[in-house]
C-alpha cells in the first residue's frame, strides 16, 4: 500500500498505524526488521580501482615508470621487470594503508550516532536515528537535525532545507499549514530527513525512513564520494613533484658526464641513470603520512575528541588561542540551584522543603512552567532529558514542593517563545488557576527592563521602582561574585482569553517574581589544563553568554587572565568598531567577553584570523554553527551540543571538557612532530641511495658500480617502510607543551629538515657505506681499473664489497631511525627502548638483510654474497656512529637554543 503523506493526518495515522503518542517499544522493534535500519546505503560504492590507479599515477610512481621504461629500451630486461614490481608492490602497499586510513576515519561514526527524540510508550526517549520507523513520532526541536521523512501534527518550525533544494533561507513548516497536490519538498507541513530546524519545536510523524526518503533518493543518484585532500598531502604531493624534478635534472645533468666525460659504455649509463631515478624515490612517503595521520585521529577519539577530518590533526599542533565557552566545557555542567531570592531577601537551598510565601511559590511555578526538560523519572531508561540549566530549575522547583508533571505541564501550554540567544529570554504561555499566563525566564539584565511590578511574600504586587531595580542590580552582581550563574524569573496575567500572537507583546509590562542563583563549579582538570596552554604559548578567551562578574570568578578560578582582566559585556562589543576589537585582542593576552551573542564569536574569530593567529572555537548552539565554520578548528560538546553545531564543526568533544582541548592539541603537535620525524627518516635515504651511481659515474670505469639497481630496489621495499610507521606513533618529546605554537605558514617539509636529511645524516651514512665498500675491495687487492666482471678473479670480492655497501645502509637507517626519533630532545629522555613498533621493524629489516645476503636464490637474483664475521663486525659500529653524530649535533642545538626560546616565549607573553 502507497502511503500519500498529504492526506489528512487522521488517514496517514490510521494507513500507519499509529497513534498521536507514537508506537510501543516491541511494535518498533517489530517494524524494524521489516523496514530495516534508518541509514543511507552507499551505491556504486567501487571506489576502489580508481583509488588503486591513483597509486600507480602519483609523481613518485611515474618517476619509477621512466626508470622503467629506460632500462626496457636499454635492453636490461631483468631490471626493467624488477622497477615494474616495486611499482606494483608499493602501490598495492600504498593503496591497503589508505583504504585502512578511509575506514578508520569512517569508523569514528560510531562515535557519534545521530539521535532522535521520540515518544514511545507514551514516553518521550532518546534513540539512535538508524532506530526510527514509519510510524513513529518524532520530537522536533530548535537545533534538531531531522533523521526521517515526517508529517508535522503539532507545532511550528523553521527549517534549513538547503541540503535538498538549495535554497540558504529557512522555510517555515507547520501542522496548522496543509498542502494537497503540490510537490513533497513544497508541503508546508512535511520535514525532511537531512534537514536542520533552525527556531521552533513540533511533533511530526514519520512516513519514509531510509533509502525510501528524499534524501535517500538523491544518495541513490551519486555514485562516487570525492576523497578531501589535506593541506599537508598536497604540501607532499609537491614536495614529490620537486623531487622527480630533481632526479630528472640530475639524471640528463650526470648522463652525458657519465658518457662521454667519464666514457662509460651506453650500457653502464642507462643503469646509472636508472639507479639515480629509483634512488631519488621515497616511495613510502604518502601511504605513511596517510597512515600516520589516520592513527593519530583514532588515538584522539580514545582521548575524548573526535576528528572529522585528517586535514585537521596538522592544524590542531598550531592553534595559538582557543576561544571557550563556560557552562560545560569549564564548568562540570551539573548545575543546581544554590540560593533563590525574591523580594522577602535571599534564601539558600539546603534541602527539600516547601515555599512557605507567595513569591517563593509563584517563582517555583514559573521555573516549572517555562521549562522544557523531562526529570529523570520520566523516562523508561531512568536518564533525564533537556538542559542542564533547566533539569537544575525543575529539581529546585521540586524541591520547594511545586513539581508539575511534564504532560500535565504540556496540556496547560498553549504558546511558546523558545529561548533567543540574542535577546537572552524564554517564555511560555500558560493556562492555569482560570487564566492565561505568561511565564518568563533569562539574564536579568534581559527581564527586568521589561518588569513594572514586583511581587512581594504576600502575593501582592508593587511598583518596580528605581530604588526596587537598584536593589535587584546590587543582588545580582553579588551572587555572580561568587560565580553563581543568575536567572531572573517574572510573570503577567493576561487579559485575553487566546494566547498573544508575538513574543514583544507577552513579554512586556511582566511581574518580577525573583531570581535563581545556579552554581556550576569548574571542572577540576581545568586547571592544570588552562596552566599547560599558557606554557604552551596559547591564549585562552572566554566567550560566554554568562554574567560579566559570573565568568570573571570562573576564569580567575580555573587561571585565566588577570585580577585585571578586561571584561567586555556583549552590548560593548556590538558598539566596538573592528579597529578597536582588532586594539583589543592585540593589547589583552586573555580579555573575557561575557553576555555574548552567538554572532560576537563570528566576529572575534574573524578578528582574531585577520591577525595570523590560528583559532580554536567552541560552540553548541545553532548559531554557533557560522563561528564554528570559520574558525580553523570549530569544536562542538558532544554532549550539550546541537546537532547543527556538530555537523559544522571539525572536532566534537564526546566529554564537552576543555581539558580535552588541550589534550588534542598536545596530540596534534605530537602527531605533527612525528610526521616530519619520518619525513626526516625517508628522506636521509636519498643521499646513500644515490651516492654509489654518481661514484660510479665519476669514476670514469676505474670504480665498479658500488651497488646494483636490484641491491638498491630490495632495499627500498623490504627495508624501509615499517620503521617509518612505528616512527609514526614515537612518543610525546619532553617539553612538547613548553613550545610556542608553530606559525601558520610553516611548511612540514623545512630547509633545515633537508639540510639534516640530506647533508648530515645522509653523508654520514654515504661515507660509512662507501668505506665499507673500498675496504672490502682493497683487502682482497684491488686496484682503480682492475675487472671484477664474472669470471675475473675478483668477482666475489666485488660481490661481496656491493653486499657490503647494502648491508652498510641498511646500518645506517637503523642509526637514522633512532636519531629521527628525536628532533631536539636526547634519545635518553625518551628513552631507547620505548618504542616496541620500532625495535620490531628493525628485527624484521635485519632477518631481511640476512635473507638477502646468505640465501642462495636472492644470492643469485641480487648479486650478493655471503659476508665474513669480520665484514660484518665492521658494519656494526655504523648505526651508533650515525646516531651519535646526531646526538652531538642536538646537544649543540640545544646549548643553543634556551636564549632564543626564552626571547619567543616572551614576545607571545
Amino acid at each position: 500500500m502507497s502511503l500519500d503523506p498529504e492526506e489528512r493526518v487522521e488517514l496517514l495515522l490510521r494507513d500507519l498505524r499509529s497513534t498521536r503518542e507514537g508506537l510501543t517499544s516491541r511494535e518498533a522493534a517489530r517494524r524494524l526488521v521489516h523496514y530495516g535500519p534508518n541509514m543511507l546505503r552507499r551505491r556504486g560504492g567501487r571506489r576502489w580501482p580508481g583509488e588503486l590507479a591513483r597509486q600507480f599515477t602519483h609523481p613518485l610512481a611515474l618517476l619509477l615508470w621512466a626508470a622503467a621504461l629506460l632500462a626496457w629500451w636499454a635492453g636490461i630486461v631483468a631490471v626493467a621487470l624488477a622497477v615494474v614490481v616495486v611499482i606494483v608492490v608499493n602501490a598495492g602497499f600504498a593503496f591497503v594503508q589508505e583504504m585502512q586510513a578511509e575506514r578508520a576515519v569512517e569508523a569514528l561514526a560510531a562515535y557519534l550516532p545521530e539521535r532522535a527524540k521520540v515518544l514511545r510508550d507514551g514516553q518521550e526517549l532518546v534513540v539512535d536515528a538508524v532506530g526510527l520507523v514509519p510510524g513513529d513520532v518524532l520530537v522536533v526541536e530548535e537545533g534538531d537535525r531531522i533523521s526521517a521523512d515526517a508529517r508535522l501534527i503539532t507545532g511550528g518550525v523553521e527549517v534549513d532545507l538547503s541540503a535538498l533544494t538549495g535554497e540558504s533561507m529557512p522555510a517555515y513548516r507547520s501542522a496548522d499549514l496543509t498542502d494537497v497536490h503540490v510537490p513533497l519538498l513544497q508541503a508546508r507541513d512535511l520535514v525532511f530527513s537531512g534537514t536542520v530546524c533552525t527556531e521552533g519545536e513540533g511533533r511530526a510523524l514519520v512516513f519514509a525512513t531510509g533509502m525510501h526518503t528524499e534524501l535517500g533518493r538523491i544518495a541513490a543518484l551519486s555514485e562516487r564520494v570525492e576523497r578531501e585532500v589535506s593541506p599537508l598531502e598536497s604540501q607532499v604531493r609537491r614536495v614529490a613533484w620537486l623531487i622527480a624534478l630533481i632526479a630528472v635534472v640530475t639524471g640528463l645533468a650526470f648522463l652525458p658526464i657519465a658518457v662521454y666525460g667519464a666514457r662509460l659504455p651506453f650500457h653502464d649509463a642507462v643503469v646509472f641513470a636508472v639507479g639515480l631515478l629509483v634512488g631519488n624515490v621515497p616511495e613510502g612517503l604518502l601511504p605513511v603520512i596517510t597512515l600516520a595521520l589516520a592513527l593519530g585521529v583514532r588515538e584522539l577519539v580514545r582521548r575524548g575528541a573526535v576528528v572529522k577530518r585528517l586535514s585537521a590533526v596538522e592544524t590542531l599542533g598550531s592553534a595559538d588561542v582557543i576561544c571557550t565557552d563556560k557552562t560545560g566545557t569549564l564548568t562540570e555542567n551539573r548545575m543546581h540551584v544554590a540560593t533563590v531570592w525574591t523580594a522577602a531577601g535571599p534564601q539558600r537551598l539546603t534541602g527539600a522543603g516547601t515555599a512557605d510565601d507567595g513569591a517563593l511559590a509563584a517563582l517555583a511555578a514559573v521555573m516549572a512552567r517555562c521549562n522544557n526538560a523531562h526529570p529523570a523519572t520520566d523516562g523508561t531508561d531512568g536518564t533525564a532529558i533537556g538542559d542542564p540549566t533547566e533539569l537544575a530549575l525543575l529539581e529546585a522547583a521540586d524541591r520547594l514542593g511545586h513539581a508539575i508533571p511534564p504532560a500535565d505541564r504540556e496540556r496547560a501550554r498553549r504558546r511558546q517563545f523558545h529561548f533567543d540567544p540574542v535577546l537572552k529570554l524564554m517564555s511560555t504561555v500558560d493556562e492555569r488557576d482560570h487564566g492565561m499566563w505568561t511565564d518568563t525566564k533569562g539574564a536579568p539584565e534581559a527581564v527586568i527592563p521589561r518588569c513594572s511590578l514586583i511581587l512581594q511574600s504576600d502575593a501582592r504586587t508593587q511598583p518596580l521602582t528605581e530604588d526596587a531595580r537598584r536593589e535587584v542590580q546590587e543582588q545580582v552582581d553579588a551572587l555572580a561574585r561568587q560565580g553563581l550563574r543568575v536567572l531572573a524569573m517574572a510573570q503577567r496575567r493576561l487579559d485575553a482569553s487566546a494566547p498573544p500572537d508575538s513574543r514583544a507583546e507577552a513579554e512586556q509590562d511582566l511581574t518580577l517574581i525573583g531570581l535563581a542563583a545556579m552554581a556550576d563549579p569548574p571542572r577540576p582538570e581545568v586547571a592544570e589544563a588552562v596552566a599547560q596552554c599558557h606554557h604552551a604559548g596559547i591564549r585562552v578567551i572566554i566567550v560566554t553568554g554568562d554574567h560579566a562578574l559570573t565568568a570573571a570568578a570562573i576564569a580567575h578560578q580555573v587561571g585565566i587572565g588577570s585580577p585585571h582582566t578586561r571584561v567586555v559585556t556583549g552590548g560593548e562589543l556590538d558598539r566596538m568598531p573592528e579597529d578597536d576589537l582588532d586594539h583589543l585582542l592585540r593589547n589583552h593576552r586573555e580579555p573575557i567577553f561575557a553576555r555574548s551573542s552567538p554572532e560576537a564569536k563570528l566576529r572575534i574569530a574573524d578578528a582574531l584570523r585577520a591577525e595570523g593567529h590560528v583559532v580554536a572555537m567552541t560552540g553548541d548552539g545553532v548559531n554557533d554553527a557560522p563561528a564554528l565554520r570559520r574558525a580553523d578548528i570549530g569544536v562542538a560538546m558532544g554532549r550539550s551540543g546541537t546537532d547543527v553545531a556538530r555537523e559544522a564543526a571539525t572536532m566534537v568533544l564526546t566529554d564537552d571538557n576543555f581539558a580535552t582541548i588541550v589534550t588534542a592539541v598536545s596530540a596534534g603537535r605530537r602527531i605533527y612532530d612525528n610526521i616530519r620525524k619520518f619525513i626526516c627518516y625517508i628522506f636521509a635515504h636519498t643521499t646513500p641511495e644515490v651516492t654509489p651511481f654518481l661514484v660510479f659515474a665519476l669514476g670514469g670505469g676505474a670504480i665498479p658500480l658500488p651497488l646494483t639497481v636490484l641491491q638498491l630496489l630490495a632495499f627500498d621495499v623490504g627495508t624501509e617502510t615499517l620503521p617509518a610507521l612505528a616512527l609514526g606513533r614515537e612518543r610525546a618529546e619532553p617539553g612538547l607543551m613548553d613550545r610556542v605554537p608553530r606559525p601558520r605558514s610553516e611548511g612540514v617539509i623545512r630547509g633545515s629538515m633537508l639540510l639534516r636529511a640530506w647533508l648530515f645524516l645522509g653523508v654520514i651514512c654515504a661515507v660509512l657505506q662507501m668505506a665499507g665498500f673500498f675496504t672490502v675491495l682493497i683487502h682482497a687487492g684491488w686496484h682503480p681499473g682492475d675487472p671484477t666482471g664474472p669470471g675475473t678473479p675478483l668477482h666475489h670480492a666485488y660481490q661481496q664489497a656491493t653486499t657490503m655497501t647494502f648491508l652498510g645502509m641498511i646500518a645506517g637507517q637503523i642509526g637514522t631511525a633512532f636519531a629521527a626519533r628525536t628532533d631536539h630532545a636526547s634519545l635518553r629522555s625518551i628513552g631507547v627502548f620505548t618504542n616496541p613498533l620500532l625495535l620490531w621493524g628493525i628485527g624484521f629489516e635485519l632477518a631481511l638483510a640476512a635473507l638477502f645476503i646468505y640465501a642462495p636464490p636472492f644470492q643469485h637474483l641480487l648479486g650478493t654474497a655471503a659476508l665474513t664475521p669480520a665484514m660484518v663486525a665492521l658494519v656494526i659500529p655504523f648505526p651508533f656512529v650515525v646516531w651519535g653524530a646526531d646526538e652531538l649535533r642536538r646537544w649543540l642545538v640545544r646549548r643553543r637554543a634556551p636564549a632564543s626560546v626564552a626571547a619567543r616565549q616572551s614576545g607571545r607573553a
